[in-house]
């Protein structure tokens, strides 16, 4: 009989042990609830049954198959990924976003014994869920209804009994029965190769083009022999209990040409046959895994290259969505399913529902057979596995990929906006903030105090957990310290030399660090445009902002610096994200002669200009910190009183003509006065005019 359906390709339908209809059940009010629940949702020639509860088939712990997909027993409603979030939001449920399914704690799993385990699997595309810890698996609304419940009945998990599925007819019950007890029954009949004579094992290799296999690797993934057909049986073990679920059969068959063809059968039916060969063998912690079409390529690859491998259930046909949650431990996915330009199409299908970004593919070719015949020819499988290419291009993304990326910045807008500076409140309000991965162009005239303000601006950054790396080809390291602890401390350091010691204890606790080049480098443009675009490269590779402090063009004093004044060529204001110019006034002497300019931000285009008043005492361009006297700068040339009386009652200032005219009508008023003069010879006073 066997030996028949072997040749025919057919196979028999398995599912997990049924329990006997019962015409009277007492439900538990969950069991209640969602029973009612699903009759007001599920359409009115659907069909129910409450498994695990006695009430039609299937205890939920061997875990019930339902229909397949594609079949209109199994109505599968339209949601999408937005859909999904958004419902588990309401539900306050946290989750993580994996690579095909979203990771949520299972609520078939009591809240004591759940800790932190997400192990309840969503598929992004159906919605359908499995949990690993209870195989309870369903549509994504029957998730829905299993939540509701829980809200209605307060309670923070539900058994996994309590889940509703679909009528099963009597004659599926008995079909189901039937093959269970025939699986049962060809496992117990088989062997292991190991067992059987040396002359016997080594003719069924041969017969199976599997010579180079050892007995080991077979022993290891529990191969063995059905001696009726002569047919090798891989084993379905899983549940929590990794109980024998199903198996498939494979005969060798030689054809005329003296090839090798291969039949194979499964118990259950292949709609409803999930193993993922291999799977039991595979440890929590393993990263990488190689993912083939066959059971015989999965042996060959472990026994090669030790690395962890699974066999799709039905080849290169199909990869059932409900094994999806059982390949999202591993980052790493190399899929080798055969050597024949249909299984390098699979891959490339296969590598989407998995996630693009981790999957590798093996291309066939000449050298690249399938696993167990590059095993045959004496290959290097792990020269193969490693020479496997990406299935996604490194300078290619979707917007499926950037989606969750994209909603990030739009709900957490102060974090993308950076970090912000609390000495510069003025630059929040126009960079927003100091990000990652950005390029700023600084520039000002010489002598304006770039070096000094740019210090500043980074010792901010760093007091506030940024780590800041220093590299000044101007200012020595001992010299730039000095001037940082300076504006560190507030005050000048010379003068309260007690306290060097506290606040040097204190500085050196900053993630500060210096380079230690140091000296002026002539270089060329060209030289120069390639170190700005390496610098780019750099800050965006690395998630690192780099600020390059440029000098600019000789301009004439009564110009103001703008954008095309930096040195060089364009190359450098066109990488930048943010340019920023310090502009100095040199023929104006009061206060407020320097400003600093944004004149591109990349970020949100906001431009714009602020003034910055100099303080020597403490080499700062910022308001020192409550509690400290601010220092102001003296003028060079007191006002006099009259022009400080105006500014205290809020009158207009007096024009420059008006004050010149007043003085000459004094001069010429003091000219015309009698004066007394006293003759230090006689003593005696006259008068002049």
């Amino acid at each position: 009989m066997w030996r028949g359906l072997l040749l025919k390709g057919t196979a028999c339908v398995l599912q997990a042990a049924a329990q006997r209809f019962l015409h009277q059940r007492h439900f538990s009010s969950p069991s209640l609830s969602l029973l009612t629940q699903r009759l007001l949702h599920r359409p009115a020639t659907a069909p129910l049954r409450l498994q695990g509860t006695g009430y039609f088939l299937a205890h939920r712990w061997d875990r019930g198959y339902k229909k397949d997909t594609k079949s209109t027993e199994f109505p599968v409603s339209l949601v999408t990924i937005t859909d999904i979030k958004q419902y588990l939001r309401s539900k306050d449920l946290s989750f993580h976003d994996g690579y095909s399914c979203l990771h949520i704690p299972s609520i078939f799993v009591e809240a004591s014994a759940r800790k932190d385990s997400f192990s309840l699997f969503i598929d992004k595309t159906t919605g359908q869920f499995l949990c690993k810890d209870t195989l309870v698996e369903g549509s994504w609304e029957d998730l829905q209804d299993c939540l509701e419940v829980m809200q209605k009945e307060e309670q923070d998990f539900l058994s996994p009994h309590v889940l509703l599925g679909y009528l099963e007819s009597v004659e599926e019950q008995e079909e189901r029965e039937r093959e269970l007890r025939e699986v049962q029954s060809i496992w117990s009949s088989s062997v292991p190769l190991s067992d059987l004579p040396e002359d016997e094992a080594e003719l069924i290799k041969a017969m199976f083009q599997i010579t180079k296999i050892s007995n080991a690797t077979l022993k290891k993934f529990s191969v063995r022999l059905f001696k009726p057909t002569k047919s090798l049986v891989f084993p379905w073990f899983g549940g929590p209990d990794s109980s024998l679920k199903g198996i498939k059969l494979l005969l060798a068959q030689r054809t005329d040409s003296d090839r090798v063809t291969y039949n194979e059968a499964t118990v259950p039916k292949s709609s409803s046959y999930y193993n993922l060969f291999g799977l039991p063998l595979v440890s929590r912690v393993d990263s990488e895994v190689v993912v083939t079409g066959q059971e015989l390529d999965a042996l060959a690859v472990s026994q090669a290259t030790g690395l962890p491998s699974v066999a799709l259930p039905r080849g290169v046909s199909c990869l059932p969505p409900i094994l999806l949650p059982y390949l999202e431990q591993f980052k790493r996915v190399t899929l080798w399913l055969g050597g024949d330009i249909r299984s390098w199409e699979a891959s490339k299908i296969f590598s989407r529902k998995l996630g693009l970004r981790r999957c590798s593919l093996v291309r066939p070719g000449e050298f690249r057979p399938c696993p167990v015949e590059a095993l045959a020819r004496g290959q290097n499988l792990g020269h193969i596995i490693k020479a496997s290419i990406p299935a996604a291009h490194k300078s290619i993304v979707s917007f499926k990929q950037l989606r969750d990326d994209v909603y990030g910045e739009l709900v957490n807008t102060d974090q993308v906006a950076g970090v912000k500076w609390t000495r510069f409140p003025e630059l929040n309000r126009i960079l927003k903030g100091h990000r990652k991965g950005e390029l700023t162009v600084f520039t000002g005239p010489t002598g304006s105090g770039k070096t000094t303000f740019i210090s500043e601006l980074a010792l901010d950054l760093c007091m506030q957990g940024v780590n800041t790396l220093w590299g000044s080809f101007e200012i020595n390291n001992v010299r730039l310290a000095k001037i940082m602890l300076t504006q560190f401390a507030m005050q000048r350091l010379e003068e309260n030399l007690e306290q060097y010691d506290f606040w040097a204890d204190k500085f050196e606790e900053l993630p500060l660090y210096f380079m230690t080049f140091h000296g002026q480098q002539n270089i060329k443009f060209a030289v120069q445009d390639h170190i700005i675009g390496i610098f780019r490269k750099f800050a965006t590779n690395s998630s690192c902002h780099v600020t390059l402090i440029i000098h600019p063009r000789k301009e004439e004093d009564d110009r103001e610096l703008q954008t095309a004044s930096i040195f060089g060529s364009a190359k450098a204001s066109q990488e930048a994200d943010n340019v920023l110019i310090l502009q100095e006034k040199k023929l104006v002497t009061s206060p407020g002669r320097r400003s600093l300019q944004v004149t591109k931000n990349r970020f949100d285009g906001d431009v714009g200009i602020f003034p910055l008043d100099f303080i020597k005492a403490s080499l700062t361009f910022s308001t020192p910190i409550k509690g400290k006297h601010k220092l102001r700068k003296v003028a060079n040339k007191p006002e006099n009183e009259e022009e400080v009386e105006r500014k205290a009652v809020g009158a207009a200032p007096v024009k420059k003509e008006e004050v010149k005219k007043e003085k000459a009508e004094k001069a010429t008023k003091a000219t015309k006065t009698p004066r007394t003069v006293k003759s230090p010879a006689t003593g005696h006073e006259t008068t002049q005019k």
